[in-house]
């Protein structure tokens, strides 16, 4: 199990618990018992393989849980974006003034680097929310995995690493 020793040897190890579903009964995850316990307002944050990211999530929503507090994070996206990232459009920096085109061959977060625009990246596949940015105007064309379905309806924040826009212009506060 991947990480099991520095776990269980971290200052946290107290709070760690490690469930396995291919031992003994006693070992597997009784999710529904696990979400029962929790503090009231608590919130789930789940990172794994599909399946035990949604049957968690599951119980979450079973029990009553708002989507709000139901988290998700993935390893991986789960396929590449294809060699056209999409039509092209103009960034506009609303801080600065400055309009950038992204050509559809090029992410956003490559336009404002090769632009002198630094932003934190981490994964580049739109997982993980390191480069979140706002959206002050335009329609984002989410293609992260990131948002939730109702954060990608507000449309006021967007993954530059691998989300692109449905507007001509998209306007963000860099």
């Amino acid at each position: 199990m991947a990480f099991r020793e520095a776990l269980l040897h971290a200052p946290y190890a107290d709070r760690v618990h490690i469930y396995a579903d291919d031992g003994a009964p006693a070992q597997s995850l009784d999710a529904t018992s696990l979400i029962a316990r929790a503090p009231a307002g608590s919130h789930l944050y789940v990172c794994g393989p599909a399946g035990f990211m949604d049957g968690l999530l599951a119980a979450g929503r079973d029990a009553g849980w708002e989507d709000a507090r139901l988290h998700r994070e993935y390893f991986a996206a789960d396929a590449p974006l294809p060699a056209s990232k999409g039509n092209g459009f103009i960034l506009r920096l609303m801080r600065t003034g400055r309009d950038l085109p992204v050509p559809e061959d090029k992410s956003v977060a490559d336009v404002l680097l090769e632009n002198g625009v630094d932003i934190p990246l981490s994964c580049e596949q739109g997982v993980c929310g390191t480069c979140l940015l706002p959206v002050v105007a335009g329609e984002p064309d989410h293609r992260d995995m990131f948002l939730t379905d109702a954060e990608h309806a507000r449309n006021d924040c967007f993954t530059p690493c691998c989300s692109r826009s449905k507007s001509l212009i998209l306007s963000v506060d860099l």
